[in-house]
């Protein structure tokens, strides 16, 4: 193998794998040692600086980062990485005199369509560079879906008033709230500099099975019912509620429902259990409020007496699977299951929808209906439109939203500057030694062996009772301390200086995990197989030195590394160094987006 290049920016990034799981790429590592300081606000900013949403991402967050977190390949749990980022958030102070101010107009003016996050990523990164901003909704206050989808008992709305506040109130922003957009002709008709959509993928999808039009009274597309919930236009539902889906939309209607009536509510899902597209710990707090899940049931028929929905027929299926692994459910002969129920809510997926949108301005359309977008740039066909969120790429999460928005406010500022959109700028990288003397680091390199930390909870029945009662309660100080010493410090690297190596094999002895090896270079595959311990994890580099004194070379398997130092306090000579390593992704807002 090639020596590794470690000036790569992205080598070490790629280590830090919580990081480099997040979609914004925020610096994981580096805000949990704040928490574990004390200093909340600092910690705050850290990640307002890379997520723009800390307090609603820490109760909503789809959490990429976690399953990449290194401590789960030593223990079963990840760290609590998403509800660390709550506990900044809820024990910060003021934190208003630390964001960015709109200077004077620098003459340029952008229309944002869709007030959510993905719009207000732009934004947030576009205002402090003087920009005319008019952001579009046809709501009455911002946010998108995380006010109209996501319930109260898990998202307060005074933390998404708070956060998006944040954002409207940097100043150059015009919000244009209540203000249904029906033609983008009209939009481009008004002259701006540029455009971006950030509609989201606002329609449900529905379900055409006999009894569907009869029936219609009682059956909800479930997103559009969540809205009319959170804007309080729907307060109640029937007594017995059955589900059809299985994200985590169908989770927020199912638990919806057991606090506006519902005391017989269901989940019904065509698919297996570990096939649901919830993420594991929504599928957890519905079965902890006593909703369950039923598995492999394919809807048949709407049951109704006089267009009075009286219940449901489903057939029951089996998963079976090809050669390449292909997936089909099949009938297996049972008798059909029918299921009595008041209300039916229909979450089984959610599409773009466009229709106020001409076909005759030159955007162009794939096979699927939805906008041809560049991946990277976030470009259209017409070179001042771009597209961001689920309306640029179909239906996935906030976190995606925002890492959509800040790579368009790049693209947008270029567009606007007569430079190429296609021309990103690079990250801010800094490596630092953490050396304080001969066996002593500037960070605390011990391994807890606590395990991860449950969130509390309210007391169920207070909190079916109100749908506005906050059902988890979050770390207060003391435990989130107690979770952020199972981080790793991913991000503190171990950097190999071959000059100084004697080969003694002293870090070889000492490591826990035996992922460093002195031996023959060879092909990938035969050195990975090779190492002390066979590094089996493709996905994860390893670090390889240019040829010893002795034609060896040091092979060191990142997968497996707790960095921990301990190769670094027996080396001898200095070989070892551990140097924190911080990448701080690129920014339209550039310096400007940096005040803490």
């Amino acid at each position: 193998m090639s020596p590794t290049d470690i000036d790569n920016p992205d080598y070490f990034h790629k280590v830090v794998d919580c990081q480099w799981a997040c979609p914004a790429h925020t610096p994981v590592p580096e805000y949990i040692r704040l928490i574990a300081a004390q200093r909340y606000s600092d910690a705050y900013m850290v990640n307002w600086q890379s997520n723009v949403f800390p307090g609603i991402l820490g109760r909503t967050c789809d959490r990429p980062c976690e399953p990449a977190c290194r401590r789960g390949r030593v223990e079963e749990e990840p760290v609590a990485i998403c509800r660390l980022k709550r506990v900044a958030a809820d024990n910060k102070d003021d934190i208003r005199d630390r964001l960015p101010t709109a200077p004077a107009s620098n003459g340029k003016r952008i229309a944002l369509i869709g007030a959510g996050p993905a719009s207000l990523a732009v934004a947030r990164d576009l205002a402090p560079l003087g920009y005319q901003l008019v952001l579009y909704d046809s709501e009455p206050r911002g946010g998108g879906m995380i006010r109209s989808q996501i319930p109260r008992f898990r998202l307060p709305e005074t933390v998404i008033d708070e956060e998006v506040g944040y954002i409207v109130d940097i100043g150059g922003i015009e919000t244009r709230y209540g203000q249904r957009i029906d033609s983008l002709r009209s939009v481009i008709d008004e002259g701006y500099d540029a455009i971006f959509v950030g509609t989201g993928a606002p329609r449900g999808r529905d379900i055409d099975i006999p009894g569907r039009a009869e029936a219609a009274a009682n059956i909800h597309i479930g997103i559009d019912w969540l809205s009319n919930v959170s804007f309080e236009h729907t307060d109640r539902i029937g007594r017995r509620v059955i589900v059809l889906g299985g994200g985590n939309t169908a989770m927020d209607c199912c638990r919806t429902s057991r606090r506006l009536g519902g005391e017989d509510v269901k989940v019904i899902v065509r698919s297996g259990f570990d096939e649901m597209k919830a993420s594991p710990w929504e599928k957890e707090d519905a079965m902890h409020e006593g909703i369950p899940i039923l598995n492999f049931l394919v809807p048949k028929a709407f049951l109704h007496d006089n267009g009075k929905l009286t219940g449901m027929v489903f057939e029951k299926v089996a998963a079976q699977y090809d050669d390449d692994g292909r997936r089909r459910l099949v009938p297996t002969g049972e008798p059909d299951q029918t299921f009595a129920c008041d209300d039916v809510l229909v979450a089984i997926g959610q599409e773009n929808s466009f229709p106020w949108i001409e076909r005759d301005i030159g955007l162009d359309f794939d096979r699927w209906d939805m906008p041809v977008v560049d991946p990277v740039t976030h470009q259209s066909t017409v070179p001042n439109i771009f597209f961001g969120g689920d309306a640029a790429f179909g239906p996935k999460n906030i976190i995606w939203a925002v890492a959509h928005g800040q790579q368009a406010a790049i693209s947008i500022d270029h567009f606007c500057k007569g430079r190429d959109v296609a021309d990103r700028p690079p990250p801010m990288v800094t490596i630092g030694s953490q050396k304080m003397g001969i066996h002593e680091w500037s960070y605390d390199n011990e391994i807890s062996l606590e395990e991860r930390r449950k969130v509390p909870l309210r007391d169920q029945v207070i909190a079916l009772a109100d749908i506005r009662s906050e059902v988890e309660l979050g770390f207060d100080r003391a435990v989130g301390y107690e979770e952020t010493q199972r981080c790793l410090n991913c991000d503190v690297q171990t950097v190999f200086a071959e000059p100084l190596c004697i080969e003694c094999d002293a870090c070889v002895d000492i490591c826990p995990t035996d992922c460093i090896t002195f031996t023959e270079n060879g092909p990938e595959a035969d050195l990975r197989r090779r190492l002390s311990a066979p590094a089996t994890n493709l996905d994860q580099e390893i670090y390889v030195s240019t040829p010893l004194k002795t034609g060896r070379i040091m092979a060191k398997d990142e997968d497996v590394c707790l960095h921990c130092g301990l190769c670094a306090e027996r080396c001898p000579t200095g070989a070892w160094d551990m140097r924190k390593y911080l990448i701080d992704m690129a920014h339209a807002a550039g310096e400007a987006g940096h005040q803490q």
